[in-house]
């Protein structure tokens, strides 16, 4: 079973239908909406300050998502999927992004709707992506806009983990 652990006053909230990984670990001060999967080896950790996350939102295999000491949140928007082992750590992800595997984004970035940051690409702090783009490297900077066929994988890659998150209920 998943560890989902109080802290300072604070229990880990989760809307409906979400499926945590059993060795997944949820602390302290964290919100997170409907559909929403944390997968094997994740850590979500609102040890230090708050974490809210929207609906159907996946964040994979050995991802974390963490915040900074009465400094930077970590706000994630609704169909948001963060690839395996990939660190949010303090920053704004909005609606509809693939975060890739591997990736760095750091406190106080903002990461643009309909947005991909690519696989082991680091944003840096204060980092503002644009809409719509796809931002790769160290550090990342943009390569280049969506498109229609990278706006359908973020919405497929969101779709797929609720219905992955199915076989596992069994």
């Amino acid at each position: 079973m998943a560890i989902l652990k109080s802290l300072g006053g604070c229990t880990p909230k989760m809307g409906n239908n979400c499926f945590l990984a059993e060795n997944a670990v949820v602390v302290g001060d964290v919100t997170m909406g409907d559909n929403c999967t944390v997968w094997f080896n994740a850590v979500v950790r609102g040890d230090v300050n708050t974490i809210t996350i929207g609906n159907n939102t996946n964040i994979q295999d050995g991802a974390v998502i963490h915040c900074t000491y009465q400094k930077s949140k970590t706000k994630i928007g609704n169909n948001v999927s963060i690839g395996h082992t990939a660190v949010v750590h303090g920053c704004t992800v909005e609606d509809n992004v693939l975060i890739g595997m591997g990736a760095i984004v750091m406190d106080d970035a903002v990461i643009g709707e309909g947005s991909v940051v690519a696989a082991g690409a680091v944003v840096l702090s204060g980092t503002k992506i644009e809409p719509g783009s796809i931002y790769a490297g160290m550090p990342a900077k943009k390569v280049k806009d969506t498109g229609a066929e990278m706006t359908a994988v973020i919405a497929r890659t969101a779709k797929n983990y609720p219905m992955y998150a199915e076989w596992f209920k069994e």
